[in-house]
Order: C-alpha cells, then sequence, then structure tokens
C-alpha cells in the first residue's frame, strides 16, 4: 500500500526489504504505467541539501477507477471509487416489486437494471466508463472461480446471477462477480487492525443467511464457490431453514398478527405490512409479543454460532447486513444462550457497523485488489483512458 503523502526510494526499501536498484526498477515501471507520479527531488522540494537529492514517488490514487456493486433481491447499490477505496459516487434503487420474485424477470432485464444504477453512480461521480478499471459485483448466491452460480438445486442461485460476469464486456471493464457474504467479510477484514490475524464468520442475515469466512486473517475462497454456504442449517434442530433473521422476524410478527395474539404497536398492523424493523422496535418498548420473537431469533442464532464456531474454531461471529444495525438485543441475548450449547467463552459475537453498506464497501475493496493484481500487465494505465467502448454523460 503506498502511502498518502509523497514517498521516496529510501522509505520503499524500509518498508519492502528490497535492494535500490531493485526498487528503483519497480518505481520506474510504475510510473511507466502510469500508477506512480514521478514529483521533483527532495533537493528541489526544499527537504534535502546534503548528498545525492532522493527520488521521490506519490501514488496516482485516480489513475482509474473502480466500481462495487451489491446486486441483492430487493435493491441493488453502486459506488464508483478511487484506487484507494475512497467513494467518489454512488447509487441506489428498491427495485419494483415484480423484480423481487427471480421468476418474474429474465436474466437480461436484471443485467440492465443493473448497469442502470451502474451508469448513475458514474454520473454521479462525473467518472467516463472508459476510466473504470475493474467491477466486482456481489450477488445472493454462490458463486464459483469463474464467477458462475449453479443453477440445479436452487434456482435462485442462477436467477440472482445469470451470467453477470459478461456484463464489463460492454465497456470494456474487468469484471468479476463474488458471493455477498463473502464480501461483506472482506469490509469486515478492511475495517480495522483487529481482524488481521483472527478467524471470523460475516452472517447475512436479513432474508437470507450467508457467510463469508475469515481464517487466519485471509478470506476463504474455494473454486467451486461453496465455502460459507449454510444450507446444512436446515439439518440443524431449532434452525432447520436458511432465512434470515430479518425474515424471521417478520413473519413470526405476521403469523402472530393473523392468530390475534400481537399486542401494541403490532396489534394495530395488517400481517401483510409488518416489517422487521417494526418488530425490534416494539421489543425496545417491551411489548411482550416483540420481546418473544426476539428470543426465538437470539435461541435460532446461538444455534447457528454453534455450527460455525465447531467447524471452524471461529474467534468472533459479526452479523452483518442491513438489518444488523437493529440486531443488538438478539446478539446480547444469543450471548447468554450460547453457553448452553457449546463451551466457547472465547467467542464473540457483533453487529457489524457497515450496515447496508458491507457489501459495496466489499465489493469496492475487492475491485482495488484486482486492479492492483494487474498493474503491471497489458496497456498502461494512462492509454486506457477514452477506450471504452460504453460512455456516460
Amino acid at each position: 500500500m503506498w502511502h498518502s503523502e509523497p514517498t521516496t526510494a529510501s522509505e520503499l526499501m524500509e518498508v519492502t526489504g528490497l535492494t535500490r536498484a531493485t526498487v528503483l526498477a519497480l518505481c520506474r515501471e510504475l510510473a511507466d504505467h502510469g500508477w506512480l507520479q514521478v514529483l521533483e527531488n527532495a533537493r528541489q522540494a526544499g527537504t534535502y541539501t546534503k548528498g545525492r537529492p532522493a527520488l521521490r514517488y506519490a501514488f496516482r490514487q485516480n489513475a482509474c477507477y473502480v466500481v462495487g456493486v451489491d446486486a441483492g433481491q430487493h435493491r441493488i447499490s453502486a459506488s464508483v471509487a478511487d484506487l484507494r477505496g475512497c467513494e467518489v459516487g454512488y447509487a441506489q434503487r428498491a427495485l419494483q416489486s415484480r423484480l423481487h420474485d427471480p421468476d418474474q424477470h429474465t436474466g437480461a432485464e436484471r443485467q440492465q437494471e443493473i448497469l442502470a444504477i451502474v451508469d448513475a453512480a458514474l454520473e454521479q461521480a462525473a467518472v467516463a466508463a472508459a476510466d473504470v478499471g475493474s467491477m466486482v459485483i456481489g450477488v445472493p448466491a454462490p458463486v464459483d472461480v469463474e464467477g458462475r452460480s449453479p443453477e440445479g438445486l436452487n434456482r435462485f442461485w442462477g436467477r440472482m446471477n445469470p451470467g453477470l460476469v459478461s456484463m464489463g464486456a460492454e465497456y470494456g471493464w474487468d469484471c468479476a462477480v463474488e458471493n455477498d457474504a463473502n464480501l461483506a467479510a472482506l469490509a469486515e477484514l478492511n475495517s480495522g487492525p483487529a481482524a488481521e490475524d483472527s478467524s471470523f464468520a460475516a452472517l447475512l442475515s436479513g432474508e437470507r443467511l450467508g457467510s463469508g469466512i475469515v481464517v487466519s486473517g485471509a478470506l476463504w475462497r474455494q473454486p467451486r464457490g461453496s465455502a460459507g454456504e449454510l444450507g446444512m442449517l436446515e439439518l440443524v434442530n431449532g434452525v432447520e431453514s436458511t432465512m434470515g433473521l430479518g425474515w424471521w422476524a417478520r413473519h413470526l410478527a405476521q403469523d402472530a398478527i393473523r392468530a390475534g395474539a400481537a399486542e401494541g404497536s403490532l396489534s394495530g398492523l395488517r400481517a401483510d405490512e409488518v416489517q422487521a424493523e417494526q418488530v425490534f422496535a416494539a421489543a425496545s418498548r417491551g411489548e411482550a409479543v416483540a420481546l418473544e420473537i426476539i428470543d426465538e431469533l437470539a435461541d435460532r442464532l446461538a444455534r447457528i454460532c454453534v455450527v460455525l464456531t465447531g467447524l471452524l474454531d471461529l474467534d468472533r461471529i459479526v452479523v452483518s447486513g442491513a438489518v444488523a444495525p437493529a440486531l443488538a438485543g438478539v446478539v446480547a441475548s444469543a450471548k447468554e444462550k450460547l453457553s448452553a450449547y457449546m463451551y466457547a467463552p472465547w467467542l464473540d459475537i457483533a453487529t457489524s457497523s457497515l450496515g447496508e453498506d458491507a457489501v459495496r464497501i466489499g465489493a469496492v475493496a475487492s475491485a482495488v485488489e484486482r486492479v492492483q493484481e494487474r498493474a503491471l500487465d497489458g496497456e498502461p494505465a494512462e492509454r486506457k483512458m477514452g477506450q471504452g467502448s460504453r460512455a456516460t454523460s
């Protein structure tokens, strides 16, 4: 990672452990490819007066841009960011109810919906499509090394990822598709030094359950893309489903309303209009039915934590996704219940502070990584500018 401030060859030698000749050769190559800017030397800058003046370099964080997309079932959001991952443009759209159901739209419609939101983010950032180096799209489905999702047992996966890896071709971009929970885990991994050496799971828990696994500070990826899939929870007593905590909060409240058992604020709602956030708010006010739902969700979460920690000996489980900020009470209760199921006093269960941005933040980080990995491949960055096949206004 390049420093924010101009850096000398000597400083880079100290950081990398490489010889001066090797550092200078790499810096020349990176400068030739447009990733570094060669500045006036230290003597010319007035910061050095004796001996050979130090060569100074600055990282060109706007040499190109990246796009990170969270292509969920109900909402799509996209960020445009520079090569330090700093967001310069953003767009999001809640999907029409027809598009919530994968069986009610075609793969081409889903691609066009995503492209429209990406175009809006580029326009908001005033970035041309030709200036984008990489795009990463997160989807609620397992994704293999080629960016494709299986369509056999679960048709939902193929509907969420209908060949999205080909979308970059229209722009002339490098494009990758990744499981959304993996990207949420990557976002957590990059969010602070505490995650660098730990092993944890980022558990997306809104409508469906999915987990991204980090082992000893590295995201666990497998070529088939099935690492972190939670289908086995359908066989676990007390869970028996891969639906998320947000989904269960809503549906348990609907059952209570239909049975005439709801009270307080929930009793004034129709079953078809109740939302998970209303259940959590009712619980915070001490409403009995809502508290019973929270207790059931906590028991479900504790059992899920047992499965993940028992298999992987994790240090931490981070409940992530848009619903995470509302789940503090569920997580606190799950911690208390955990000891009844397993001995794991070291295990930390926490809610993510990234909320609904987690997948998109991880997608941006992944896109930056892809640019870094290919920094010396192909044409220099400045020659790529202006060559995209699709422009934004």
